[in-house]
């Protein structure tokens, strides 16, 4: 179980698909609140209206304020997470991390207050999810370098050392979310309805790609 779990009030094992609904509805509405105001700017009360709920009833699903933290940040991990995992399920290496990166470059486009929040969290030093990343994320990096190391090995890919790989697609895609403003500033009408994603993937694509394809 993970802490934003065990962060949660419910009183039963299995929540039911009302709480599970209304559990997604608060933290839809703390994301908004967290990024407005901050962790400490933030209270519960601001949460539970714009959430459309009262206070005690969102505090039958989460105890505190810091709990509600945690799980936003607890699923924006889970959601980084899920195109990982799936990476090596395939067998040709160059089209599962292209298949990675375009994953990577959606989640920046369509959650990018979350990874801001996200990365303002990690900037601090991680104090609230740092056990996640020792954990978690550490287990399941360890495993996909593992792979990456592999297809290496077997000279299907060029010799690069896979966690620095890793960071560079983490850094790469995650920087159109979290410094969103600055890209469309320097973009101007190119970044209208997002279309300059459409470029980035092409582009990371083209360099990443090319970069690890073996030398004859």
């Amino acid at each position: 179980m993970t802490p934003a779990n065990t962060a949660r009030a419910s009183q039963t094992k299995k929540r039911t698909r009302i709480q599970e609904e209304n559990e997604e509805r608060i933290l839809d509405a703390a994301l908004e609140i967290f990024s407005t105001y901050g962790l400490r700017g933030a209270t519960v009360d601001q949460i539970a209206e714009l959430a459309g709920m009262t206070k005690p009833n969102l505090l039958y699903y989460f105890r505190r304020k810091d709990d509600i933290y945690l799980a936003i940040l607890s699923r924006t991990l889970e959601l980084w997470l899920q195109p990982l995992e799936t990476l090596g399920e395939g067998d040709d290496p160059i089209t599962e991390i292209r298949a990675y990166i375009d994953r990577k470059l959606e989640i920046s486009r369509d959650n990018p207050k979350a990874s801001r929040l996200y990365a303002i969290e990690v900037l601090q030093g991680a104090p609230v999810i740092g056990t996640l990343l020792n954990n978690r994320l550490k287990t399941l990096v360890d495993s996909k370098a593992a792979v990456i190391r592999r297809w290496v090995d077997e000279g299907r890919l060029a010799p690069i050392d896979p966690y620095h790989l890793i960071f560079m697609i983490w850094a790469t895609t995650q920087h159109y979310a979290d410094f969103e403003v600055q890209v469309r500033a320097m973009l101007g009408d190119a970044a209208d309805d997002n279309r300059h994603f459409d470029t980035a993937t092409r582009t990371l694509e083209d360099i990443f790609l090319s970069g690890l394809l073996p030398k004859a």
